[in-house]
């Protein structure tokens, strides 16, 4: 058992220890149809903190041919699957932390080298009597091991790309790195699954990758891989359960990440949480921030102030719960080239700030908090309008809850115009200031666009929480150059109320309009039991 050569099961043993553990070996089963294969290269990239480098852990510990693993995976979903005893403990490990070479040198060269020497030391220790055509080449040894043993390697890459974090500028070290990966890994027989591991997909240059042998699982693109991008709904909903917590506070802090896939010809919908923040909520018995904390809002602050093509723009409307659509094929999967504002939020959906549906092409904030990290990194910025709109949000619900129209319409004039950079032509943007406006409902209430009502849709329906029941819900229908009278009596009409039929409480009808002519809000508020 070496440092990087077969280092054993420790640090996965210590995941089984732990007070939470989600059993991800179902992954196992994935890698182990590429292993020996023309597909056993595998990229993994995903938002810091989800997991990755446990994935990475439970890999080493399960092919390790050099420890007896058999009793840590016996009880968990792989050691159902048909080839689980085939691979089990079957090769030679080289589990890698790029980081952890690149913190320990000043430049990429001599990185190259500490992970040069560092890796034949162990190979040569674990395989002495092996004659070597050139002791001081990474790839000749192996090739010689190989040759001798005919045992195959699998090759664990964790933080792959920290070289493209840590050197975004340095175009040449980029390409060096990637070069060196390609001779050592690529059309190699000593290679049974090379499987790496980071937030970036892999670089391009021009319209091709030096590591073309790679197929890639993203957040853009997670395929087969979606369910061990994070937690699923149905392990939140079994932590809630065992802690006692309520799934659906739960799901408004941590969800809306929903990674599709294609799996045997079926379309699978997979709901991903955050794992990090999920763990600490538990833990503490207490919902908040907790992904956040892993890093500050500067990150964030950094790409938003940009504001290229419109990007602020975009960006109040996701706050205000919109949707945009992105063509993510032009983003160079690094952090510093950005032709558009889709190449921005293609690398914000990377790193964890926004989902990304990769049938509808459109990117939004999934959830609150991440939503929060916004706000904190806007009130930082000169963004004062947004910032002060979403702070009068709270006396806004207020207002809602007891009914003052007068004052709900001001605050949504007041909102229009403090967010004049959103064109006002049309009921589409007079629901993206209201939403805006009503930025703080989100810690009461479950928010739906356009639900289906008896006849038709409601423009914004507002539902309380479990939690929160003492709060009404609010079902809200906008008009444009009408009259909210005429959005009251709709709701009635077109019996838009019938779809809360199932709910148990108060109910509010708010009718909204904006008079072209007058530029003025007006609003009409009706309570009605359900």
């Amino acid at each position: 058992m070496g440092s990087y050569l077969n280092p054993g099961s420790d640090l996965f043993e210590m995941a089984l220890r732990s007070q939470i553990f989600v059993d991800k070996s179902g992954l196992i089963e994935k890698t182990n149809r590429c292993v020996r294969t023309l597909q056993r290269y595998i990229c993994v990239s995903r938002p810091r903190r989800y997991g990755k480098s446990m994935g990475v852990d439970m890999l080493a510990a399960y092919y390790d041919r050099s420890v007896d693993t058999k009793n840590l995976f016996q009880e968990l979903k792989i050691s159902s699957t048909e080839e689980y005893e085939k691979h089990l403990n079957q090769y030679d490990v080289l589990k890698i932390n790029m980081q952890e070479f690149l913190s320990a040198t000043e430049n990429i060269d001599q990185m190259f080298r500490m992970l040069n020497e560092y890796l034949i030391f162990d190979l040569k220790e674990q395989y002495g009597q092996v004659r070597f055509r050139d002791e001081s080449n990474l790839v000749q040894v192996m090739k010689d091991i190989y040759s001798y043993t005919r045992h195959p390697f699998v090759i664990l890459i964790d933080e792959w790309d920290c070289l493209f974090r840590e050197y975004q500028q340095d175009q040449e070290a980029q390409k060096k790195y990637l070069d060196f990966l390609r001779f050592w890994l690529k059309d190699k027989e000593y290679v049974a699954l090379a499987y790496m591991t980071g937030i970036l997909p892999i670089k391009k240059y021009g319209s091709h990758s030096a590591l073309n042998m790679f197929t890639e699982y993203s957040m853009t693109d997670p395929g087969e891989l979606a369910e061990y991008f994070g937690f699923t709904e149905s392990e939140v909903e079994n932590l809630c359960e065992e802690y006692e917590m309520n799934f659906e506070e739960a799901s408004a802090w941590y969800n809306g990440y929903h990674l599709i896939s294609h799996e045997e010809g079926v379309r699978r919908v997979h709901s991903m949480y955050s794992p990090k923040s999920v763990v600490e909520a538990m833990q503490k018995r207490k919902f908040g921030t907790y992904w956040n904390q892993t890093e500050t809002y500067e990150a964030l602050k950094v790409y938003i102030q940009m504001n290229m093509d419109g990007l602020k723009d975009t960006i109040i409307e996701m706050l205000a719960g919109e949707s945009a659509r992105i063509n993510t094929g032009t983003f160079s999967n690094d952090m510093t080239t950005f032709a558009t504002k889709d190449d921005v939020l293609t690398l914000l959906v990377h790193l964890g700030y926004l989902t990304y549906d990769n049938e509808k092409e459109t990117v939004e904030i999934p959830n609150r908090e991440v939503s929060q990290e916004y706000v904190n990194a806007i009130s930082t910025m000169d963004w004062t309008e947004v910032i002060q709109s979403i702070n009068a949000s709270r006396k806004l619900l207020e207002a809602l809850w007891n009914m003052d129209s007068e004052k709900v319409a001001n605050g949504i004039e007041q909102a229009h115009k403090e967010i004049s950079i959103l064109e006002y032509n049309d009921e589409n943007s007079l629901s993206c200031a209201v939403n805006l406006a009503f930025y703080f409902a989100r810690e009461y209430y479950t928010i739906i666009r356009e639900m289906p009502g008896g006849r038709g849709f409601a423009d914004i329906c507002m539902i309380p929480r479990k939690i929160h029941l003492d709060k009404p819900a609010v079902m809200i229908e906008l008009k444009w150059d009408k009259s909210a009278e005429g959005a009251i009596q709709q709701m009635k009409n077109k019996e838009y109320i019938d779809a809360l039929k199932d709910y148990q409480g108060d109910l509010l009808l708010v009718g909204i309009n904006y008079d072209k002519k007058t530029k003025k809000h007006s609003c009409i508020i009706e309570k009605w039991n359900l």
